[in-house]
């Protein structure tokens, strides 16, 4: 099994920054694309942005030239700066990868974190 965990939430003004980081571990064969989603309360889980092993990065159109995600490889974590943070960039965020594992290495399945919960006040 691959677990994540989150560290980074808080509550920050607007126009204010915070980094998330997400660290995986666990019984890892290779890690593929890791990413962020963000979820509202009675919303569903939106996705934020994403990258690749080879580092190519995407984002939901709401978040360009704001956050910008990247990944360390060597140390299996993948991080998310948030600056210029608005209200409603207020929810929990949740890290995820695709993952396979050992032992069953052909086979990716995806992985969550418990989530961290980030507040921007106006």
């Amino acid at each position: 099994q691959v677990q994540l965990v989150e560290s980074g939430g808080g509550v920050v003004q607007a126009g204010g920054s915070l980094k998330l980081s997400c660290a995986a571990s666990g019984s890892i064969s290779s890690l593929a694309v890791m990413g962020w989603y963000r979820q509202v309360p009675g919303k569903q889980r939106e996705w934020v942005a994403s990258t690749t092993t080879a580092g190519t990065t995407h984002y939901t159109d709401s978040v360009k030239g704001r956050f910008t995600i990247s990944r360390d490889n060597s140390e299996n974590t993948v991080c998310l700066q948030m600056n210029n943070l608005k209200p409603e960039d207020t929810a929990v965020y949740y890290c995820n990868a695709d993952a396979s594992i050992r032992g069953d290495p052909k086979e990716l399945y995806r992985y969550w974190g418990p989530g961290t919960q980030v507040t921007v006040s106006s």
